[in-house]
């Protein structure tokens, strides 16, 4: 009797265990809607870039503020976190994911503004629980890597994670990375998150990052992944859509008589 009452419980245990991770997919797919001058043009039809696929060398970096003298579990902190991603961001950096909580499985867009050009690209939610979630990218992202965010009791006191485990996708952006301050605005970038977060439980948040490099070789097998590059594809649609503008415009203009 022990043993049959006991496996309906490890079913539905190891069901429980697995809702928390995202189906295996063939090409990542934009399920809900975004705002018009979201530019999806790197994530539709794609596929996930494999955590040993990239070009650069690999890093490690961990990114924690301590919400000292914010009487908040964990748990609250990944589901606020969760529910409004998108308003922690940098100005000029956006986020386009679905309206509710952030789920596994979820496909998001990214518009990010750099050097004046805005960057498209996005993510899969990879796995998401009460106290963490992540991210996986897709091909032609600026890195193959997996970013996690997470929130921990550390001595009675909450501490919020983030821990990016990344490398360049291709030489351009390992190039970025190393001599154009490619490190330093994901620094930034994320450094902010953490102290917007802090700032939302009334903290004054002072995050700190550590920063390792784990494999210190470049992978020259994978430097066609060039030609998936979101940042030449992004260039290259903002270039031409003057033309493309112009084009739409004359072939109204046929169409009226014009």
């Amino acid at each position: 009797m022990t043993d049959e009452a006991a496996a309906p419980q490890e079913v539905t245990s190891k069901e429980a265990q697995e809702a928390h991770w995202a189906k295996p997919v063939s090409q990542l797919h934009i399920a809900h809607e975004v705002p018009a001058d979201a530019i999806n043009l790197n994530v539709e039809g794609k596929r996930v870039a494999g955590m040993t696929g990239g070009f650069g060398k690999m890093w490690q970096k961990t990114y924690r503020v301590r919400l000292d003298g914010a009487n908040v579990a964990p748990e609250q902190v990944v589901k606020v976190w969760k529910e409004h991603f998108p308003e922690f961001w940098k100005k000029g950096n956006r986020f386009f994911g679905p309206m509710a909580s952030i789920s596994p499985g979820d496909v998001a867009l990214i518009n990010v503004k750099t050097g004046g050009v805005k960057l498209s690209t996005g993510i899969l939610v990879l796995y998401a629980d009460d106290v963490s979630f992540s991210f996986m990218t897709p091909e032609g992202h600026m890195f193959n890597g997996l970013i996690t965010f997470s929130a921990r009791d550390v001595d009675g006191v909450t501490e919020a994670q983030i821990d990016a485990l990344i490398r360049a996708q291709d030489p351009i952006y390992e190039f970025g990375m190393t001599f154009l301050g490619g490190h330093g605005a994901e620094n930034r970038q994320w450094l902010h998150v953490l102290r917007s977060l802090a700032g939302h439980f009334g903290v004054d948040g002072q995050p700190t990052v550590e920063r390792v490099c784990v494999d210190k070789k470049r992978q020259w097998k994978q430097f066609g992944n060039i030609r998936r590059s979101a940042a030449i594809r992004t260039v290259f649609y903002s270039v031409t859509r003057p033309l493309r503008r112009r084009g739409a415009k004359r072939s109204g203009n046929s169409m009226t008589g014009a």
